[in-house]
């Protein structure tokens, strides 16, 4: 298969080890960035080209694995989505990608499909600032903005006083955000399951850092293997369908009632899972891509 690897960087961990996957397994692979393609938008002829060295190229592959970055979600989507006109199998579909990357919408389909998450609210009204915050319990709580990752954009706030100024600030700044409650007991840990089909390939528990309540290891949390409970395989696979990925990285905790979603992230990274856990996550990928893309393009499953 020519596989083609949608990423703005090819040094990145996880591009070098999907494209060493692939050809361990006798594929062609490529990086593409994303921000280097442009468009021929015809019903006759959809391509995608690829303006490098040289002369523009038309850009042919059996399949793509998008690695797009959250700053480039809508172009590197629109440059997918051409693809995927054009008949290209694409392990996970732009549409999926952009319902994740909304973190509102993420979460409404989630709750539409009866998926636990921590109490979440969104207002616009300035004067609705009391009742966001006594619809989570209260402080402590979190103030997330919409389209965020690794941490950036979420804000803890420890009182209720904290939590008004904060949430003023934030509308004063005409930002899109949500409140959602703090769940104490998880006491700074989460779990990252790596999701591949309908499958928990692995899992690692992360923890933050002492003095720091995100345990994402971009800001210096650690990571160990982990044992699932059938309750919490079930409930990442399922967040990674209603979101319509096959390659997902599910983000949960662990609280008094149950395990609980906090997100789901269509381009999850490989290098701290697959160093945790000492599993072969990328030629995992690449095996299921072998199977699935007989399949053909265009098998969304998720609904939104």
């Amino acid at each position: 298969m020519k596989i083609g690897v949608l990423s703005r960087n090819g040094k990145l961990y996880s591009t070098r080890r999907l494209v060493e996957a692939a050809k361990e397994r006798g594929h062609e692979a490529r990086v593409i960035d994303v921000l280097k393609c442009y468009m021929n938008i015809t019903a006759n002829n959809p391509t995608v080209f690829y303006k490098g060295i040289g002369d523009p190229e038309a850009l042919e592959f059996d399949a793509v694995i998008p690695r797009i970055g959250a700053s480039v979600t809508m172009y590197g989507s629109a440059v997918l989505r051409q693809f995927e006109v054009g008949g290209t199998y694409s392990v996970n579909e732009s549409i999926a990608i952009t319902r994740s990357r909304d973190k509102l919408r993420a979460h409404q389909l989630l709750a539409r499909r009866g998926i636990g998450q921590p109490i979440t609210s969104y207002a616009h009204s300035a004067n609705a600032t009391t009742d966001l915050i006594n619809s989570v319990g209260g402080a402590p709580l979190l103030v997330k903005v919409l389209r965020s990752t690794q941490g950036n954009g979420v804000v803890l706030a420890e009182t209720r006083k904290a939590a008004e100024s904060l949430i003023n600030a934030f509308r004063g700044l005409e930002a899109d955000f949500l409140v959602q409650e703090f769940i104490k007991e998880a006491s700074g840990t989460d779990i990252r399951c790596f999701v591949v089909g309908d499958k928990v390939v692995a899992a690692m528990q992360r923890t933050a850092m002492p003095g720091e309540y995100r345990s994402n290891l971009h800001r210096g949390g650690s990571a160990q293997v982990v044992r699932l409970r059938p309750d919490e395989r079930k409930l990442a696979t399922k967040a990674a369908q209603v979101m319509g990925l096959d390659v997902a990285g599910v983000d949960i905790i662990r609280s008094n009632h149950g395990p609980l979603v906090l997100e789901v992230n269509s381009s999850p990274g490989l290098e701290g899972i697959e160093k945790a856990t000492g599993m072969d996550i990328a030629g995992a990928i690449i095996e299921y891509i072998e199977k699935d893309s007989l399949r053909g393009p265009n098998k969304l499953r998720g609904k939104g």
